[in-house]
């Protein structure tokens, strides 16, 4: 059973769609990156429901929900709020959370509000101190080709990050950092759409290594400890969100786990898909049976 529909959260509308309402597992709610990204990429997440309902939804501001006119909404706390409006108008009284990327970053706000009735959260490439992602990324930048590193280091001083040179040195940092695979274009372009440079900009900056948005100070690092439910933290091996950060993230983390896929980056559920698949699904299953 597939439904999909809009809710009403603070500011306006949010698209969702539930997998296979009527499953007997807790449900699990995918909370996707950007900030101002989508859920377009994390679909075939969707193949979770062959135990669990699923609930994908587009944040505010981009995808197909609402786009309001209002900058003031950009903010990480509306974020969380509309979390809890989504758990609440799908009565989701237990829920699995995964979040990927920047959805990891709202996971944790959300997790350490203490609400009640989560099983489980998934740190799927987390970013949980924006300090630290920015540090990482300065290593990484400096396993790209000299002149891809200049590029980047001028552009920002200069503030020409809309230049074609610097979109050319991103996509040689997204190859390395973010997707290794080649990915069908017109598949991306639609991607594309879904995404609000307007969103990302405010709350992030002007590329995925210049945190100059009001996420700049975002670090819960000394919070992790009260995260009491079961933990899972994943990434590639060649992610932007770091094997060695993700595993310092799990060290601070009660009952937390930790896994590393081997040949990917920013995008196992993409690039190692059914490894993915297998380890998330494997967690929950596994979070389910202890609470029998």
């Amino acid at each position: 059973m597939h439904e999909e529909g809009y809710i009403d959260v603070t500011g306006g509308r949010v698209w969702y769609e539930y997998y296979n309402k009527e499953a007997n597992g807790t449900p699990v709610i995918i909370l996707h990156g950007g900030p101002g990204s989508s859920c377009y990429t994390l679909q075939g997440l969707k193949e979770l429901a062959e135990d669990r309902p699923v609930i994908l939804y587009d944040q505010l501001g981009c995808g197909r929900s609402d786009r309001p006119d209002d900058s003031s909404l950009w903010k990480i706390d509306r974020f969380v709020e509309e979390l809890a409006q989504v758990r609440s108008a799908l009565s989701l009284d237990k829920v699995h959370l995964l979040g990927h990327s920047w959805g990891t970053t709202l996971a944790a706000a959300y997790c350490l509000t203490k609400p009640d009735g989560v099983e489980s959260v998934i740190f799927s490439s987390p970013c949980l101190s924006a300090p630290l992602w920015a540090k990482d990324q300065e290593h990484n930048i400096k396993k790209l080709p000299l002149e891809v590193q200049e590029t980047i280091r001028r552009c920002e001083e200069y503030g020409t990050t809309d230049s074609e040179e610097f979109k050319e040195a991103i996509s040689e940092f997204n190859k390395q950092f973010v997707c290794r695979l080649e990915l069908d274009t017109d598949w991306l372009d639609k991607g594309s759409s879904y995404r609000s440079p307007e969103v990302y900009q405010i709350m992030w900056g002007p590329s995925e290594f210049s945190v100059k948005g009001n996420l700049k100070t975002f670090d819960c690092t000394s919070r992790l400890k009260e995260i009491n439910c079961p933990t899972l933290y994943t990434c590639g091996r060649f992610d932007e969100a770091t094997p060695e950060t993700t595993a310092y993230y799990s060290s601070l983390t009660p009952d937390s786990g930790f896994h590393v896929f081997e040949k990917s980056a920013h995008m196992p559920y993409i690039e190692e898909r059914e490894e993915y698949l297998e380890v998330i699904g494997g967690f929950l299953k596994d979070v389910e049976q202890r609470k029998l």
